[in-house]
């Protein structure tokens, strides 16, 4: 029976294993985008609170969190992770 599972099994951690691969170069190449966009967020959000623009600068501010390192990023590295432990508990699972 185990047998069994492990050849309807194979598929699917051929996929994961792709995915995983495409998922890490996705979540590398938005890391690097994200922080130039951080940057060019928080010099807005410094022109804005010079123009006495303060919701705006507020807004910006809160962009400008949510793609540096510590937002957005962080969490698709997070979830990028957690694929790369379910590849490995699969793939475990065929070689036992």
């Amino acid at each position: 029976m185990r047998t069994i599972l492990k050849i309807i099994a194979a598929p699917f951690v051929l996929a994961l294993i792709l995915i995983v691969a495409v998922l890490t170069f996705l979540s590398c190449v938005a890391g690097a985008v994200c922080i130039v966009a951080c940057v060019g967020l928080s010099l807005l959000a410094i022109l804005c609170l010079l123009a006495g623009q303060t919701v705006g600068c507020i807004a910006m501010f809160v962009l400008a969190f949510l793609v540096s390192p510590f937002g957005l990023p962080a969490l698709g590295g997070w979830l990028v992770e957690r694929l790369h432990s379910v590849k490995y508990a699969a793939m475990d699972f065929m070689a036992s």
